[in-house]
């Protein structure tokens, strides 16, 4: 009988993938901490809604900003030491955040810096962990691979870390930001135990040679058919996503009738259906080919948009949510594995930032367009929206998506 330890990381992914997993773990539970203390603190500080609404762009504006000229340093630079560093810095605020708020001192501008200064941590951080792993997992294992850590994104960021938030700001205002500490300096400790191989970044000068990189890594991606096709999906449909989702709140109460609590279930509903994809990738990569997988998740998506465009019951919109965060498990681990695969290794971080890039952009100009639709014709129009344009762009994709998995297949099937 195989130990715990076996079902969760496999062997044949070797000890460093289980150092790197249990670090991602880790600090993905303290993340989900601050997912829902987060905001709580900064609505018990203002009620001004352009402030509580800077809370969360502090957060996506340094990938916009940094992400391309962080995934260039990480493929100049020692990759483990980028991601040591990145997250005792990130440890050092998420510190004086909790110190300011257990000695009552804290203001929304101290938040909104710290906030920013972690975003700024995690874009160099994220490019470098996103080039780390095809560094010490086989291409053909990556799925698994990717499978496992976004059942830590999914079981511990999403479902039981908000709620273990939310508790301990009840208790104490400081205790999930000491609890966060806490888990961001335990994951440095476990990092630190990977033995990567060293990755020697080819001779670079100074100056005006990070720009070069930059648009080496945006050449190679337009390039690259797989990842071409990657991310013009990937802006595309968040725009659409992004369109339904800014509003989602707002369509939990004035359509489905749910309150506060009925919207946590709704978001917690689909946090489940991550966490029963990520559980079940392994099988489903094993029996089903990877262009159906793409094709066939993003038939799911448009239809999401569709069912909840035309639905007002609560119910079915729960059973769709729950398929859709199945699908997002999917995408996201299959996504990572393709792009892991395909990319070489000395290239991971200034092509992964693009593909970042790509995906953040999308979701901020899907949901501008969210609440302008909205406010225009009803809160069902950027969910119509979503399933006009998914299905539209989904038909001009169709077979390049299958290109991308035959082309994967073949990378995989090469190792």
């Amino acid at each position: 009988m195989r130990s715990p330890l076996d079902l969760m990381a496999p062997a044949r992914l070797g000890r460093p993938f289980r150092w790197i997993l249990a670090w991602s773990w880790v600090t993905n539970l303290g993340d989900g901490f601050s997912v829902a203390a987060g905001p709580l603190l900064i609505v018990s500080l203002t009620h001004n809604a352009i402030l509580v609404s800077l809370g969360a762009a502090m957060q996506w504006v340094p990938p916009l900003l940094l992400g391309l000229h962080a995934g260039a340093i990480a493929d100049r630079v020692d990759r483990r030491t980028l991601i040591v560093r990145s997250n005792a810095v990130r440890a050092v605020a998420l510190a004086v955040l909790t110190v300011l708020v257990f000695t009552r001192s804290v203001s929304v501008a101290a938040v909104l810096v710290v906030l920013f200064v972690l975003g700024t941590v995690d874009a160099f951080a994220n490019s470098a962990a996103a080039a780390v792993l095809p560094m010490v997992v086989a291409k053909r294992d990556l799925g698994v691979a990717n499978a496992r850590l976004t059942f830590g994104w999914a079981s511990l960021n999403q479902l039981a870390g908000p709620p273990i938030g939310a508790l301990l700001f009840v208790i104490g205002s400081a205790w999930p930001f000491s609890a966060q500490t806490i888990c961001a300096t335990a994951g440095i400790l476990l990092f630190v135990r990977a033995v990567l191989p060293p990755n020697v970044p080819p001779p670079t000068e100074p100056g005006g040679r990070l720009r070069h990189e930059i648009a080496e890594g945006i050449r190679w991606t337009r390039g690259s058919p797989a990842m071409r096709t990657l991310v013009v999906q990937i802006f595309t449909f968040n725009i659409t996503y992004g369109a339904s989702w800014s509003v989602l709140v707002l369509f939990s109460e004035q359509r489905l009738g749910l309150g506060s609590v009925g919207f946590g279930w709704l978001i917690a509903d689909g946090a489940v259906g991550s966490l029963v994809g990520t559980m079940t990738y392994g099988w489903l990569e094993a029996h089903v080919s990877l262009s159906d997988i793409m094709r066939y998740g993003l038939v799911l998506e448009t239809v999401t948009h569709l069912v909840l465009a035309w639905t007002t019951s609560a119910a079915i919109a729960m059973f769709i949510l729950l398929l859709f965060g199945i699908h997002i498990a999917y995408w996201a681990t299959t996504a990572s594995s393709v792009r892991q695969r395909a990319v070489p290794v000395e290239l991971q971080g200034r092509v992964s930032s693009v593909y970042r890039l790509a995906m953040l952009g999308g979701l901020v100009i899907g949901s501008a367009l969210g609440g302008v639709l909205a406010n225009r014709w009803g809160i069902t129009a950027p969910y119509w929206f979503g399933f006009v344009g998914s299905a539209v762009i989904l038909a001009a994709l169709w077979h390049q998506l299958g290109q991308v998995g035959h082309d994967d297949a073949q990378i995989r099937d090469a190792q």
